[in-house]
């Protein structure tokens, strides 16, 4: 993905999306076929198809075939930990203005979202991970997604233990205590740079605010995000039933140099 163009190739993944609206994430292969309730479908039948192009089952249903957007992929790929939803990584990106060429340190790799995100938008990345088997699970699907030529790499080491890194651009925290790196964030952060945490309770993000009133921080700022579609047939205009409401809390604080 990303970028790519032209007819479905044989080794890439494609995303098939059935009446219901169902979606699946397949890797093509000559000779294979996609098993579903709704029958089977060849992938010769998709290699070399056009993307957007509709193909049929063994049982006549039929299938759009697309190349899947990097939602899609968080949202399908292997997963060792719960990964951040699309809807926040995006607010992510422009809440901590994620750029080409930034030096970011991730700290709870988790299984690689918020890692490949980063890494599409030009920033480079080090990983801090705790566990061994999220790293692996990390680095897997960035590289399924993007390729080996990525700036990323992954310590297996705590970030609460302190950080190496100096004059980074940006420290973006997926941990239970963000509050215990706050300290040593002041000291790897350029001037200027952003901390940006997300936690699952507003306990949590009391307590972080509270350390971040302590030292070289200013414009605090918490905030969380739902997101709600709307059914839009003909006369019938409504909500959906169904939203992606409360996920997580975002924080974020500038470095500052002092009075």
């Amino acid at each position: 993905m990303g970028g790519q163009a032209g007819p479905l190739r044989a080794g890439e993944r494609v995303l098939l999306i059935d009446a219901k609206e169902r979606h699946y994430l397949v890797r093509l292969r000559v000779g294979a076929s996609f098993h579903t309730h709704a029958g089977l479908v060849a992938h010769d039948d998709l290699i070399g198809a056009e993307e957007g192009a509709t193909v049929e089952g063994t049982t006549g249903r039929a299938f759009i075939a697309l190349r899947p957007t990097l939602a899609d992929v968080v949202l399908k790929m292997p997963r060792g930990a719960q990964v951040i939803y699309p809807k926040d990584l995006g607010a992510i990106l422009v809440s901590a203005d994620i750029g080409p060429g930034m030096r970011v340190l991730e700290a709870g790799v988790g299984s690689g979202a918020l890692s490949m995100t980063l890494l599409r938008a030009g920033a480079s990345v080090v990983g801090y991970e705790l566990r061994e088997e999220f790293a692996q699970r990390a680095r897997e699907n960035v590289v399924e997604l993007l390729g080996e030529a990525v700036d990323y790499e992954i310590q297996i080491r705590d970030v609460t233990q302190g950080i190496d890194e100096r004059g980074l651009d940006r420290i973006l925290l997926d941990m239970p205590s963000p509050w215990d790196v706050v300290a040593a964030a002041e000291v790897a952060l350029r001037p200027g740079g952003i901390l940006l945490a997300y936690l699952p309770t507003i306990n949590q993000t009391a307590q972080l605010r509270g350390a971040l009133r302590d030292g070289a921080w200013g414009l605090q700022e918490s905030s969380e995000l739902f997101r709600r579609t709307w059914h839009i047939e003909d006369r019938s205009v409504r909500p959906d039933h169904r939203m992606v409401a409360h996920t997580g809390f975002l924080t974020t604080a500038r470095r500052l140099t002092g009075p």
